[in-house]
């Protein structure tokens, strides 16, 4: 692997060679961005583990609590980092994305909030991103955007608002959520052609539509994730469509 080079806006970066990566297929260039949160003990046991041949994972960049941010694959290359995955009908999520990995313990080890410092850090080097690559707002996601019902990171934690707030990302204010806004199981509303539409796998062959609505949730209504095709979640859904670079206009 080349020694990585670094703009000077992006500040003091270490360099950790992961041996996990490969070329993107096609010749692509990343157009998005997938955050996703480490899910370990430590900072330093996931900094290993990514940097680990046998654990066939591996990030272009991984954020610790302090703010540090190291490099572990150049933006060039195809790094391991969503998996099995989709978005608007691509399943090579890794061949068209940056994939940062945020220190984290993470659901299964007493989920945190992020603290000032790293928030700080990520939004500095997704704002380098962004420009460097012109991502649009709109495919700068979670890693359980692109892989509902398998993942649940970054998670309802995560400050997608202040992000947006810095010009990275897209969001609108979730619809409030006000009594008896529950509804029966099912599809009463067809969300699922909105989601589908937004870019997620909530087709046929997808993960389900409950864990699609809770990856949607998490990131755009955190406020109640419970998977439940409530009133505000169709009206938050409607407003990011029709704030959309090319919103579908009939829906």
């Amino acid at each position: 692997m080349e020694t990585a080079v670094f703009k000077a806006d992006q500040g003091g970066v270490r360099v950790r060679p992961s041996p996990n990566f490969g070329d993107r297929k096609g010749g692509e260039r990343p157009d998005m961005l997938v955050l996703h949160y480490t899910g370990m003990t430590s900072g330093t046991a996931a900094e290993d583990w990514l940097a680990d041949p046998a654990s066939q994972v591996s990030s272009h960049y991984l954020v610790h609590e302090d703010g540090e941010v190291v490099q572990m694959v150049e933006e060039r290359a195809r790094a391991w980092h969503a998996g099995r995955s989709f978005w608007r009908g691509d399943r090579d999520v890794n061949s068209r994305s940056i994939g940062i990995e945020i220190v984290n313990p993470g659901h299964a080890f007493g989920y945190a909030d992020f603290p000032e410092r790293q928030v700080d850090a990520v939004i500095e080097l997704c704002g380098g991103i962004v420009a460097r690559h012109g991502m649009r707002p709109d495919l700068v996601l979670g890693h359980s955007d692109v892989a509902p019902g398998r993942k649940v990171d970054p998670g309802e934690k995560f400050p997608w608002r202040r992000l947006h707030a810095a010009g990275i990302g897209h969001w609108v204010e979730p619809a409030a959520i006000r009594a008896g806004d529950e509804q029966a199981a099912g599809d009463p509303d067809g969300i699922a052609p909105l989601l589908q539409a937004y870019g997620y796998d909530a087709g046929a062959d997808g993960p389900g539509l409950k864990p699609v609505i809770f990856a949607f949730q998490q990131h755009f209504r955190p406020s109640r994730v419970d998977g439940v095709a409530d009133r505000s979640t169709v009206e938050t859904l409607r407003r990011l469509l029709a704030a959309l670079p090319s919103s579908p206009a009939a829906l």
